[in-house]
């Protein structure tokens, strides 16, 4: 069984709204995310985002509840290890998946830094600025004037940088995607976004970001969300390889991950509908790259930039 690790899920938003009622067991049949399933399946560590949906109020409050979420229904499940620092990574394994939590959208920390620390004490340990629209601290790819960072947005991002919050650029218009790189500190996530040169979607990559993030010693997680993959009506497995190659040739074997957005799609991949269909994606890889390079995509490069970003303890 190989060991992986997926930089993003949406469970908690579905928790939130009521479309799943538990993480484990009675309740979470609404989910492509399960305890069970990410035991039985090798996963090592899951990230679970804090994701507002456009029917929940974009408050701080509707991040505490979604918070709250995480603690009980997430890391009351046995063998859970929440994942804040570098000693908290070393414990996950195969039957003991890490918990890594991050913050989707900064729309509901309403521009208070407070919150921000706040959250960092719960421990958030990675914040993509905004989903697709434009928000307090920056556009996002969908808003139509693409614009970059705000004055206050280029504060969070300090402010991540000094709490050791990894910034997400995900979901940024390409103009804040850059002002992003210019104001940060320490290396930045994409966590689940595609070659834009292979999907032409506006929320892949293109290849000077790809090169970017590379030369900055980023990660980058491989989204499974099929309208970024491909433009095929039913686009199965093998549709992410040209994405995969693509991001190989710009120089990225070691910051190519896996994001694979569970839970935040109405639509997979055929045979990608959870982490089962993730270890069997790794077995197809392996076959064709070796186990070398499936286990850096899989696991290895998402460790070990992570190892270099938390805090030791």
């Amino acid at each position: 069984m190989r060991e992986f690790a997926d930089l993003h899920c949406d469970v908690l938003a579905k928790l939130l709204t009521g479309e799943a009622e538990s993480f484990d067991g009675p309740g979470s049949d609404g989910l492509d995310v399960t305890y069970g399933k990410l035991t039985a399946s090798g996963a090592v560590l899951q990230t679970f985002a804090v994701y507002l949906p456009k029917r929940v109020p974009q408050t701080f409050m509707s991040v505490v509840q979604a918070v709250d979420r995480f603690y009980r229904h997430v890391l009351t499940c046995p063998h859970v290890t929440f994942v804040r620092s570098q000693a908290d990574l070393a414990a996950c394994g195969p039957g003991r998946p890490g918990a890594l939590m991050a913050l989707e959208g900064a729309e509901g920390l309403e521009g208070s830094f407070a919150a921000l620390r706040m959250l960092h004490r719960l421990g958030l340990r990675m914040l993509g600025l905004t989903w697709n629209d434009a928000n307090w601290a920056a556009d996002g790819v969908m808003e139509p004037r693409g614009g970059g960072l705000t004055r206050a947005g280029r504060e969070l991002v300090r402010a991540c940088n000094e709490l050791g919050i990894i910034v997400d650029v995900s979901h940024l218009s390409e103009r804040a995607f850059w002002d992003t790189l210019g104001e940060s500190r320490r290396p930045v996530v994409a966590s689940h976004s595609n070659a834009r040169s292979v999907c032409d979607h506006p929320r892949n990559l293109r290849d000077d970001q790809i090169k970017a993030i590379i030369d900055a010693g980023g990660l980058i997680g491989l989204t499974f969300v099929p309208w970024f993959v491909s433009d095929r009506d039913d686009p199965g497995p093998e549709d992410l390889i040209p994405h995969i190659e693509r991001v190989l040739e710009l120089g990225g074997e070691r910051v190519l991950a896996l994001g694979s957005d569970y839970d935040g799609i109405d639509r997979h991949i055929r045979g990608l509908d959870g982490p089962d269909g993730t270890a069997r994606l790794l077995d197809m890889l392996a076959l064709r790259y070796g186990e070398e390079l499936t286990e850096n995509i899989a696991r290895g490069n998402a460790f070990r930039f992570l190892s270099s970003q938390l805090p030791p303890a």
